[in-house]
This record gives structure tokens, C-alpha cells and sequence, in this order.
């Protein structure tokens, strides 16, 4: 089993530079029996405590005993102890503030599994996730410049520019530039609100080029899909691209379920909000027979897009032997579809327009 390497961008100020004096106060902190060495009891006591909270991170038991206790003795000496705070490959240990956070709102299992939370400690500010953050100020500025102009329901200079229109299938761009259209306040602020809180914590961990990618390959195969299965339909709105980071979260927890606090509850969260969303757009136009017209068959083509890109670009701490396969059915199936719908759309194109 092959672990990645941990992107560590900001570490607690333990450093080479630090006296003996401050080491051994450091020592005499977690030395709860005064015995003169710490034992794993101790350490497991002391991480599990919210009085040493920002101490030393939850994982760091089996770190320090297999890595620093040289001699095996199942204690940590002081000689052990300082030699450990002053190693560079044990610096991730100490980082990842952001855990913190993350940990203070998730309640803790309890040390059944020591890879519990492994997922939750590569949360991190450095580089600050803005991606998701531009992509929403250019859709609040579009949508100010349309209103501007008078122009209401994506019938602006804008809005006729980059909505998704089937009659226009010849204008490529619009397969992915209705993400940049709104019909209103309320679509607006509520795929704001959805994308940032689900896409700014995707970023923390993934990095912003997998989150951006997972977002436009949801936005994209959400156009496709209706253009094939709901051909009548125009589009406006970043519903593909929202519905692409639901499922990517949950590619996620999949990928990285071993690493990950309260997995099944997240999955179940996340299933439960889209299932729930979907089913009533899909309830609200065909048994209710609402004049809302909404695409939900590209929410659910980003759905589809954000599990199977989600899996392949985003990151997994863990490699075991089923997630290789996983991922290579995941990029195959993925890639088939899109093909399989550019075709079918090329094919519309020439045939009946």
C-alpha cells in the first residue's frame, strides 16, 4: 500500500533553534508521571485531551513510536523526544492548523482506528482556495451587468450570449458559459452559496486546478446530457457544475473512506441532498406539471461527471488495489460518455439543422 506524500503548508514553530530548555519543558509537559520517559499510554492519554489540543495532532501516536523510538523500548526518552522535534521527515506531523477546525465542529469516534481523521489533517489555507471564489464573482458580475442594462429572466446581452440554447448547438462555447447565466437573485445566490461551501473545502485539501476541473467537467457533461435527453431545454445556471462538487465529495469519501471521520454519515449527507433536489424537480414537471422547466438532467449529467472525475483527479491518501481498478473504470467510463455525447451532438448538428 502506497501513501502519497503529505502537502504540509504550515507547521507549529518547533524548530532546530529551541533550547534544551524549552524541549525538556515541552518534555515535562507530556511526562505525566514524572517517570522521565513517555510511554504510548501517556501520549494516547494526552492527544485525546482538549487541554493539549494544539499540542500534537491526533495521528501522532504511531508516528512517534515507529519512527522516533529508536531503541524499541515502547518509551520515548527525552534524547528521543528532541532528535524527533528536530527531524524533517516528522515535520507533517506537526502542522495543519485548520484540523483543528474541522475537528472542533465533526465529534471524535475515539482511537478504535488510528487512520481516522487522516483525511481532515490535509485541510489547509496555503495557497487559499479562491478558485470557486472568481469563478462566483464573475457570475455576480455578469448577472449585475444584465440586470444594469434592464434585461431580467437570462434575457440580457450577456444571458443571450452564453446560455445553453439547442438551437444553437454550432456555438460551442455555450456547453459550458451557461454556468455564467442566471435567471434571477434567488438561482443566483443559491449556486453561490452551494459552490463556495462545497467547493472552498474541496480546494483545502485537492488543490484548486482538481476542483476547477470536477466543476467544468460537471458543467459540461450537464449540457450534453440534456442536449441528448431533454433536447428542448434551455439552460442557465451553474446546477452542473454544483451538482459535479456534491458528487465529487463523494468520490472523495469513497477514495479516501479509511482516512475519512464519520464517512458514512458524509456519503449519506451528500446522497440525501442531491437525491432529495433532484427528485423534486423531476416530481415539481412531470406530476405536478410546473411551468419551472427545470434541466434536471443536467444536474444529473454533473452528477454523473463530478463521481467519475471526482474519483480519477482528486487526491487519495491511501492507494489500495480495488481503488486502481476503480479509478481506471471511472476515467474509461467517463471519457466513453463525453465521446459518445459530442458524437451524438455532432450527428444532431448535420442531420437536422
Amino acid at each position: 500500500m502506497q501513501a502519497t506524500q503529505r502537502e504540509t503548508a504550515v507547521s507549529i514553530p518547533l524548530t532546530p533553534t529551541r533550547s534544551d530548555l524549552y524541549w525538556r519543558r515541552i518534555f515535562n509537559k507530556y511526562d505525566r508521571d514524572n517517570d522521565g520517559r513517555i510511554s504510548y499510554v501517556e501520549l494516547k492519554n494526552i492527544i485525546e485531551s482538549r487541554e493539549y489540543d494544539h499540542d500534537l495532532p491526533d495521528n501522532v501516536v504511531e508516528k512517534i513510536m515507529a519512527l522516533a523510538d529508536r531503541d524499541n523500548s515502547g518509551y520515548l526518552e527525552f534524547a528521543e523526544f528532541v532528535e524527533m522535534m528536530h527531524n524533517p521527515a516528522l515535520k507533517a506531523v506537526f502542522g495543519h492548523f485548520v484540523a483543528r477546525y474541522v475537528h472542533s465542529i465533526i465529534p471524535h469516534r475515539g482511537p478504535i482506528d488510528t487512520t481516522d481523521g487522516t483525511y481532515e489533517e490535509e485541510y489547509s489555507c496555503w495557497p487559499p482556495a479562491i478558485s470557486m471564489i472568481i469563478i462566483s464573482l464573475v457570475e455576480i458580475v455578469l448577472f449585475c451587468y444584465d440586470e444594469a442594462q434592464g434585461k431580467t429572466a437570462a434575457t440580457g446581452p450577456i444571458a443571450k450570449l452564453f446560455l445553453y440554447n439547442p438551437r444553437k448547438r454550432h456555438e460551442a462555447w455555450r456547453f459550458l458559459t451557461y454556468m455564467l447565466v442566471h435567471v434571477n437573485v434567488v438561482h443566483l445566490l443559491v449556486n453561490l452559496l452551494v459552490q463556495l461551501f462545497l467547493g472552498v473545502p474541496l480546494e483545502m485539501v485537492h488543490k484548486w486546478w482538481r476542483v476547477v476541473l470536477v466543476y467544468l467537467a460537471g458543467v459540461a457533461a450537464g449540457s450534453l446530457a440534456t442536449s441528448l435527453a431533454d433536447p428542448k431545454v434551455y439552460l442557465a445556471g451553474a446546477s452542473g457544475g454544483v451538482y459535479a462538487l456534491i458528487t465529487a465529495h463523494i468520490a472523495t469519501i469513497i477514495m479516501n473512506w479509511a482516512e475519512m471521520e464519520f464517512a458514512i454519515i458524509q456519503l449519506l449527507v451528500f446522497v440525501l441532498l442531491a437525491g432529495v433536489d433532484v427528485g423534486t424537480a423531476v416530481y415539481d414537471r412531470y406530476w405536478k406539471q410546473t411551468q419551472q422547466n427545470i434541466g434536471y438532467v443536467a444536474h444529473l449529467g454533473g452528477a454523473v461527471a463530478g463521481l467519475l472525475v471526482g474519483i480519477g483527479v482528486l487526491r487519495n491518501l491511501e492507494k489500495r488495489k480495488w481503488e486502481k481498478r476503480l479509478w481506471w473504470a471511472a476515467v474509461i467510463l467517463y471519457f466513453s460518455l463525453m465521446i459518445a455525447g459530442i458524437l451524438a451532438n455532432i450527428f444532431w448538428e448535420s442531420r437536422f439543422l
